[in-house]
């Protein structure tokens, strides 16, 4: 089965507009907020608002998705009301005159992308066969992690210009991606299952989780959360481990993890395409591996330019793991329950996003910046052991011995 390449780059606008929104946003509106909130706190608790919610609006809207029948569509009426809506407020953040208007411009923006983002994720398997949806998410985290690197090498120059600038172009950039995504993408009618996912409410979705049927579906959303805040913790605290560890300064810090973000870039095309051949969960599991592996080298290394070769792994590691995790999630659902199933990620990934760095820094409290792979490394070997009792999430028939897929 082959995969249509119009469609998804088609929507991998999409995703390279949201990339280049946040990359903006969390880039310019901490400046903007410490110019009237002097807690660091309260300003860190603001800036996890995307996070907030994916916990709370996300996953309802999604589910709440999977039951709209409209000429549109069941995703394009939200995406067609939250992201221009969201465009606009976000365009208006740079032109506040008092906290207040800072605070209605940038919560508004995150209430309005928590109207569509799910929805809008959940189309890819909406519109991409079972086969090919490794490849086709393999795609989208290319074109989106290509939104960041416009974001930081073409809007966020235009800073220096006029504040306003990387806002409006980066909307105007938003607005044209809804336009070609309306144009362009057709949401099918009828999706089998659909009659029962009418009836089903978001908290028996939730609670269905727990029937042994679905076990597998817990299971690899816990692993999901367990990787993500090893993950988000390595983000939030390798700079200043770079600091008092390695003994650089802080721009070399960052750039050291510029080397594990290109490598993740550069390999999403191909992790998508090996699931192909090699299986999902195989390559879930190789990269888990290889990123436990990756971390028990750096915990002995003392010099940035090896962490910065092992970080180059650790990238191409990522992107096994992180390029098939939701097509092996929504593989699991009928096609009628991908948005309820997209919500779930969220949720997981989200609450992942919240706990990570704050639980990351109190080992450090406790241990000291020295054992941060050490930290990162338990939640890892958490989700590997998660992922050896998943079954099911390929697009094959299921081996012997496997349960298949709800």
């Amino acid at each position: 089965m082959r995969l249509d390449y119009g469609k998804t780059f088609t929507l991998g606008l999409g995703f390279m507009a949201i990339s280049m929104t946040w990359s903006v946003y969390n880039a310019f509106v901490p400046v903007f907020y410490e110019r009237f909130v002097q807690s660091g706190a309260l300003i860190g608790l603001l800036m996890i608002t995307d996070n907030i919610m994916g916990v709370t609006l996300q996953p309802w809207v999604a589910h709440r998705s999977d039951r709209t029948w409209t000429r549109l569509g069941r995703r394009m009426p939200y995406i067609l009301l939250g992201a221009p809506a969201g465009a606009l407020l976000f365009a208006l953040i740079p032109f506040h005159t008092g906290l207040w208007m800072l605070l209605v411009a940038a919560l508004g923006m995150n209430l309005a992308t928590g109207l569509y983002r799910a929805p809008a994720v959940a189309l890819m398997p909406d519109i991409t066969p079972r086969p090919v949806r490794s490849q086709a998410n393999g795609i989208i985290n290319l074109m989106g992690g290509a939104g960041g690197v416009a974001a930081f090498f073409i809007a966020a120059p235009l800073f220096r210009t006029a504040e306003h600038l990387p806002f409006t172009v980066t909307a105007a950039t938003a607005l044209l991606a809804v336009a070609v995504l309306y144009w362009r993408i057709k949401e099918p009618r009828h999706l089998a299952g659909e009659e029962n996912a009418r009836g089903i409410s978001f908290t028996a979705a939730v609670r269905s989780l727990f029937q042994l049927q679905r076990r597998s579906v817990l299971y690899l959303l816990l692993a999901i959360f367990a990787w993500f805040v090893g993950h988000q913790g390595i983000e939030a605290f390798f700079t200043l481990y770079a600091i008092n560890v390695l003994g650089v300064d802080a721009a070399a810090g960052a750039l050291t993890l510029g080397f594990f973000a290109v490598a993740f870039l550069a390999f999403a095309v191909p992790a998508g395409f090996l699931a192909g051949r090699l299986g999902r969960k195989n390559l879930i599991r190789a990269g888990l591996t290889l990123l436990l592996l990756v971390f028990a080298a750096a915990f002995g290394v003392r010099s940035v330019q090896v962490v910065r070769v092992l970080f180059l792994v650790a990238g191409l590691a990522w992107a096994l793991v992180n390029v098939n995790a939701y097509p092996t999630l929504v593989e699991m659902a009928s096609d009628a329950e991908t948005g309820t199933y997209t919500g779930l990620y969220y949720f997981f990934s989200s609450a992942a996003a919240i706990a990570g760095p704050p639980l990351m820094g109190l080992l450090r409290d406790l241990f000291g910046y020295e054992y941060l792979f050490l930290y990162a490394g338990i939640p890892l070997a958490a989700a590997l052991l998660l992922m050896g009792r998943v079954r099911g999430g390929e697009a094959v028939a299921p081996s012997r011995g496997e349960e298949p897929a709800p």
